[in-house]
Formats: structure tokens, sequence, C-alpha cells
């Protein structure tokens, strides 16, 4: 017989590299679903408790529980997206095929800055970077939505599993969570909350300043309040700075136009009301739901966006969110070995979940 070329302890060491390449391969192959994933986690997490809902009340079954989860989610959420992106799409194709208001634009406010500022090249170099900047954000967003119908079909594939299958689902969560019991309880917790922050918060937030927005812009008699409504709501997962960055520089316009009336009238809104409103509004989401600061959105944002397309709005914060609620619960897993090992080392007894038995301690 043979002799083994490995014992067991190298054995192990083994055939755990191996599953580190394997999953680092899995990790490669699924890149592009990953949005898919996150997606079903965000999904899974708001739908839970009308799934359970609808089981209880209505006597469904879970397969029929699930499916009216899907049709609902996706009339309520997926087909209004839909809906922003081809608005957004149908007008950036039309600025392409008629760039020339642009440059009248760019260059009205620039004998404007000449007469009043005497810096006649400066708003124009200002502007020239924005749209420049806005440029690549919405090729960004476009590109995302080449892989969209994918990435929807995928998550609603893993959210009727997950969902029929919870019981098991969360079950498997937590027997491979790399976290003691209560810290996974403690991650499921803030997991949840920020994920109803940030999604049903914030989207709170956005449908209100879009809202206002377009009452505004009507108001005001700006042109098409409606569509520069959708723009802000979207822009308005960006805390502070999103909405503005919509009715400021038609404000501005407006008054360059000499129509100071409604320049001046639509710049106050916005900066009284439709600001405002984020800010009283994310105080109450805070103390009630969970709370995600700003410069965690933007930084998000920033890194979605690229990753995600249009989604990346949503799902940059959410990850971004994640990894710091994994970052403390992995300093309070290092605080609570060292508390074990000054236990050991002072021979403290401690029962088998690692906590002393002195009382004093």
């Amino acid at each position: 017989m043979a002799t083994p070329l490995y014992n067991n302890k190298e054995r192990n060491r083994v055939t755990f590299v191996l599953l580190i390449i394997l999953g680092g391969f899995i990790l490669y192959s699924v890149r592009g679903i990953f949005g898919a994933i996150l997606g079903t986690i965000v999904m899974y997490t708001i739908f839970r408790p009308m799934f359970l809902y609808i089981m209880d009340k209505w006597k469904l079954q879970k397969n029929f529980a699930a499916i009216f989860i899907i049709l609902f989610s996706f009339l309520v959420i997926i087909l209004p997206i839909l809906g922003v992106g081809s608005m957004v799409v149908s007008k950036i194709v039309e600025i392409q095929e008629n760039p020339q208001w642009i440059q009248q634009v760019i260059q009205q406010i620039s004998d404007f800055a000449g007469d009043k500022l005497h810096q006649p090249d400066l708003i124009e170099n200002v502007l020239r970077n924005i749209l420049s900047s806005a440029g690549n954000i919405f090729t960004s967003l476009l590109s995302g939505a080449a892989n969209l119908l994918l990435s929807i079909s995928v998550m609603y594939f893993l959210l009727y599993f997950a969902l029929v299958d919870y019981k098991q689902f969360e079950a498997g969560l937590f027997r491979f969570a790399p976290f003691r019991q209560e810290n996974a309880l403690r991650f499921g917790r803030e997991l949840r909350n920020i994920t109803y922050s940030n999604v049903l918060g914030q989207g709170l937030i956005s449908l209100i300043q879009g809202s206002l927005v377009t009452l505004g812009y009507w108001y005001f008699n700006f042109n098409d309040p409606i569509f520069w409504g959708v723009i802000s709501a979207i822009l308005s997962f960006i805390p502070v700075v999103g909405a503005p960055m919509i009715f400021v520089p038609a404000s501005i316009w407006a008054i360059v136009q000499g129509d100071n009336f409604n320049g001046i009238g639509m710049l106050l809104f916005g900066l009284i009301f439709i600001s405002n409103i984020d800010n009283v509004l994310r105080l109450i989401i805070a103390k009630r739901v969970g709370n995600i600061h700003p410069i965690i959105t933007i930084i998000g944002v920033i890194i979605g966006i690229p990753l995600f397309g249009l989604m990346g709005l949503v799902y940059g914060p959410l990850l971004l969110s994640y990894f710091l609620i994994t970052v403390r619960i992995y300093e309070t897993n290092k605080m609570a070995e060292k508390r074990l090992e000054r236990l050991r080392r002072e021979d403290i007894p401690f029962n088998q979940k690692g906590e002393d038995m002195d009382p004093h301690l």
C-alpha cells in the first residue's frame, strides 16, 4: 500500500487552498450578476415581512405568495424604474440630435459673465466641465442599462427561491456567517435598518423632492417640469447636492435671460423648501429606522454608478454601509477574543459562550 503523500493537517491546508482558488473563479464568473445578487438581498429584506403576512393572513402557499411578491414589486419598483430610464434615454437622444441650444446657452451665459463679472471664459469653462462630467455619468448609466434585463431576471429567480425556502435560506446564512450568533443577529438587524433607511427612506425623500421640483418648475414657467422633476428625484439619492444640481442652474439661466421673477422665485423656493425637506426627513428617518451619513452615501454613489449603472445610486451606498457594519462586527469579535485570552491567562473560569463566570469582572 502506497504511503500517503499528505497527513491530515496538510490535507486540510491543501483543501483550504483549493477552496480559495475555486471560490475566486466562482466570484470572477458571477461578477456580471453581482448587482442581481445584491438586488436579491435588498428585495428579500424589504418584502420578507409582507411575504410572511400574506401567508399568515391570506393563507396562501409559499409558491403563490412568492409569485405575488414578485409581481407586486415589479409593478411598484421595476416598472417605474424602466419608465424613468426610457424617459432619460429619449431626452439624451433628443439633446444629441439638437445640440445647438446647449451652445446657445453657453454663449449667452458667457456674454452675461463677461458683462457683469468681466471674466467671459470663466462660466464657459465651468459649464463645459459640468457637461463633460454629466456626459460621463450618463454614459455609465446607459452602459449599465444594457445588462438590466438579465440582472432583473436573475434577481427574481433568486428571490423566488429565497422566499419559498426562506427558513433554509436564513438558517444557511446563520450557519456560514463568520460571526457568533449574537453578532450574526446584530448584523441582520443593522442590515435591515440600513436597507430600509437607504431604499425606503431615501426613496421617500427623492419622491418628495422630485414632486416639489416639478411643482416649482410648473409654477415658475420652466420647460419640461415633469422630466426635470423625475431627474431631480433620481439625483436626490445624492444627499445635499442632488436636487440643487437641477434647480440652481435653471434659476441662474432664467436670471441670465432676464426673467428675474421666475429665476429668483425658483431659486428661493428650492433653497428654502426643497433643500430643507432633505435635512428634515433625514433626521426623522435616522431616529425611526437607521442613519446613513451623507458622506457614505456620496462615496457610495461614486463607487456604485460605474459598477451597477443607474441602480448604483442605491446599491453603492448599501454596499459601503454593509462593509462598515462588517468592520464594526469584526472589531467586536477581536475585542471579545482579546478578553477571552485575558481570562485564560488569569485562569478565570468561563462558560461555553465565552462569558466569564466571575461576577466581579
